[in-house]
């Protein structure tokens, strides 16, 4: 017996309700998120209406808050005052409770009057939108049983929830805490998978972390990301303006001389993918030089901690390890000349883009000057490295 207007077969449930989820993720990420929080990229304001009011029907959440709540995790990301680190709350906390973390936050005014500037305000916004958020899921509830009848429920609770697990608990979660990282940001940032197709293209979260405000997240020839294709159709048909994308990496094999300020440039220009590239060239060397103090029964290297800590630290800041990881990482330090010269490169190499009154002829010099001890520190991972940073161009 019909008892909607739609009489389909179970697999025609299963794909209505993926494409109906699928078309929230898309206005996750590109108007929430690249359009809204980052201003990425511009919308013509009849697809961002659109996007609107589909995110008001699936998910009641307001603009306002979902914007300055993502603005503040970037400016305070994995401490303390981030509202969803999974290196605060834990990983299982910001992945099954991160929609009732991010309610918390979005009562705080403090952090809306802050972070949450150039949302929409206009008559919509404030009387309908934001004003009666819990309204627009109702009709949806509505449209649902109407159109698929009982089953419609179902599809409701799923749409309810597809948000909250993936967007609130997965990316916030999974994308702080697993994966792989191609950019050694200094948060705890993942790439959850290669291929953002689930999550249209959230998934590619490290990506997110070292640009911004890169209208497209991915960046390796082999990564995809569904809400970039979306967004190039919207700018193929007049609808959308890429504002910015992350800059291509270029590398001149024919550079061999000295740095130079082009080489200076590139190199403040990609520095997650310079830090990215060092812990990668001295992984195993900083690896091999632990296990031997262990061989050799140094107090304090005789547990995991202190392995964790050399891969953590050539991918973050040290002093950004937890309390454990860092006192494991300083008695190596204290133990081993080559584990200083290895961390203390590294710090000197983000100098070089910290904030500084150097002018960029002398900026130029400590690079090079930077590459010389590394040629000289007789690590040859770290002579390798070195060789291979004058190739950006």
């Amino acid at each position: 017996m019909q008892l909607g207007l739609f009489d389909l077969p179970w697999w025609g449930y299963v794909l209505v309700t993926l494409g109906l989820t699928h078309m929230t993720i898309a206005s996750v990420t590109i108007f929430l998120h690249r359009h809204q929080a980052h201003r990425a990229l511009e919308l013509h304001p009849t697809v961002s209406h659109c996007f609107r009011f589909w995110l008001w029907l699936t998910t009641g959440m307001i603009t306002k808050e979902w914007v300055a709540i993502h603005r503040k995790h970037h400016a305070k990301c994995e401490t303390c005052e981030d509202p969803h680190s999974p290196q605060i709350y834990g990983v299982g906390t910001v992945l099954f409770k991160g929609a009732k973390l991010y309610r918390m936050e979005a009562k705080n005014t403090a952090t809306l009057e802050k972070y949450g500037h150039g949302t929409p305000d206009d008559w919509l916004e404030r009387n309908l939108y934001s004003k009666h958020a819990v309204l627009g899921i109702g009709i949806m509830l509505a449209i649902d049983l109407v159109l698929f009848g009982p089953i419609g429920l179902i599809m409701w609770g799923v749409q309810m929830l597809w948000i909250p697990f993936f967007a609130a608990g997965v990316i916030n979660g999974v994308g702080h805490y697993w994966g792989y990282r191609n950019f050694a940001s200094s948060d705890a940032s993942t790439n959850i998978s290669p291929w953002g197709i689930l999550i249209g293209g959230e998934e590619l979260h490290n990506n997110h972390h070292a640009y911004v405000t890169s209208a497209k997240l991915s960046n390796k020839w082999w990564e995809f990301d569904i809400g970039w294709v979306y967004i190039r159709a919207l700018e193929i048909m007049g609808l959308a303006t890429v504002r910015k994308v992350a800059p291509k990496i270029r590398l001149n094999l024919a550079k061999t001389g000295c740095c130079d300020l082009e080489t200076l440039q590139a190199v403040i220009t990609h520095r997650y993918d310079v830090l990215a590239r060092y812990a990668k060239y001295l992984k195993q060397t900083a690896l091999a030089e632990i296990r031997n103090l262990q061989a050799r029964e140094m107090s304090g290297l005789q547990d995991t901690p202190a392995l964790e800590a050399v891969k953590h630290w050539l991918q973050r800041d040290a002093g950004e390890l937890p309390e454990k990881e860092r006192a494991a990482l300083d008695q190596a330090l204290h133990f081993s000349k080559v584990l200083r010269t290895t961390y203390s490169m590294r710090q000197d190499l983000a100098v070089l883009w910290s904030r500084s009154t150097a002018s960029k002829e002398q900026l130029v010099k400590q690079l090079e000057n930077w590459c010389q001890r590394a040629e000289e520190s007789g690590i040859s991972a770290l002579q390798e490295f070195s060789r291979k940073l004058r190739y950006y161009d």
